[in-house]
């Protein structure tokens, strides 16, 4: 009987997620096919199982007592990730939740803590027709790392800040099979999404955009650290849509590594996933007039014909470097 590779890849990333919190040495194997993984800023891009684990996961472990980690959602699938429906053939794994321990030695330049820290992760990794893992792009929540140890280096977030749950009343780990027609649904929806929706405004109306088409009105948004959670349309539009668009008002989601469904639940990556320019205020900083690519990952859950849960993460420090802002300069000088 052959085994569903999708099954098969989540296997394999539960595997790796254990390894790397047991021992990141351990996880080498389960690496040695990787030619590109995207980690977030200051990190960057590694070209190598080797290079991810000395540059990313060791220096985390090394750092972190008592580490364990928690998953909100495990899923998989292949990608459809062109604008023009062209299935790219991708298979994709993408998993969130949160990373906890407490920080007995400065990581990455981020000072030691006497308390224990909840950080959020999301890893989208690929896989080729083998079931090895080729390319990743992994994002920490930097900027809510930094409020919990009280170095903050945004304003107040608009939005709730450290809301970032588990999918309510679902479990969002997806250990079996899921309906076809619930995955087709879900990625049709989420289609039209990305690639109407949220490409659609005319910088004069939001509604323009047509969002009541795609999020229930309690539609309950997990932004990063520096936005914050939204738990409602009318909370996403005012504290989030509004100051997004007015700095970055012709960006456009462009470069897609992988977007994939499964069930209930939506998944979109890109390092480059969308651009524009910086032409307004943003989280307190005069526009620049720099161009911008946005690094983010998403997931959404489905229920009926609206998405009711969107976790969202942006590289907040790679978005601000364009801007000419050093976050992490600007954590470390408070911290003296």
């Amino acid at each position: 009987m052959s085994v569903d590779p999708h099954q098969r890849n989540k296997n394999t990333a539960r595997s790796l997620w254990a390894a790397l919190d047991r021992d990141p040495t351990a996880a080498l194997p389960l690496l040695r096919d990787v030619a590109h993984w995207h980690a977030p800023a200051p990190i960057g891009a590694q070209t190598s199982g080797p290079a991810v684990i000395e540059a990313l996961f060791a220096p985390f472990h090394a750092g972190m007592s008592g580490l364990t980690r928690q998953t909100h959602i495990l899923m998989a699938g292949a990608s459809q990730a062109y604008e023009d429906g062209r299935i790219d053939a991708a298979h994709w794994v993408g998993g969130t939740g949160y990373l906890s321990g407490r920080a007995v030695a400065p990581i990455f330049g981020i000072p030691a803590t006497d308390h224990d820290l909840r950080i959020r992760w999301a890893d989208f990794l690929r896989f080729d027709e083998g079931g090895r893992i080729t390319h990743a792009q992994t994002i920490w929540d930097f900027v809510d790392w930094f409020d919990q140890i009280d170095l903050p280096v945004l304003p107040r977030p608009r939005g709730a800040a450290h809301v970032f749950p588990a999918p309510t009343g679902y479990d969002g780990v997806l250990t079996g099979l899921q309906p076809g027609d619930e995955t087709a649904a879900t990625l049709a929806l989420g289609r039209d999404l990305i690639f109407g929706g949220l490409n659609g405004f005319d910088e004069s109306d939001l509604s323009s955009m047509g969002m009541a088409r795609f999020f229930h009105p309690n539609i309950k948004w997990y932004g990063p650290g520096g936005i914050g959670a939204c738990l409602s349309l009318s909370e996403f539009e005012v504290f989030h849509q509004q100051p997004w668009l007015t700095a970055f008002p012709d960006r456009k989601v462009m470069h897609l590594e992988g977007l994939f469904a499964e069930g209930e639940m939506l998944a979109a990556s890109g390092p480059m996933g969308v651009v524009g320019t910086h032409s307004g205020p943003y989280l307190g900083h005069a526009a620049t007039g720099a161009p911008i690519e946005v690094s983010g990952l998403d997931f959404w859950r489905r229920q009926g014909d609206q998405f009711t849960e969107n976790w969202v993460f942006v590289d907040m420090i790679h978005l601000f470097g364009q801007m000419g802002v050093d976050l992490f300069a600007r954590m470390q000088e408070q911290a003296g």
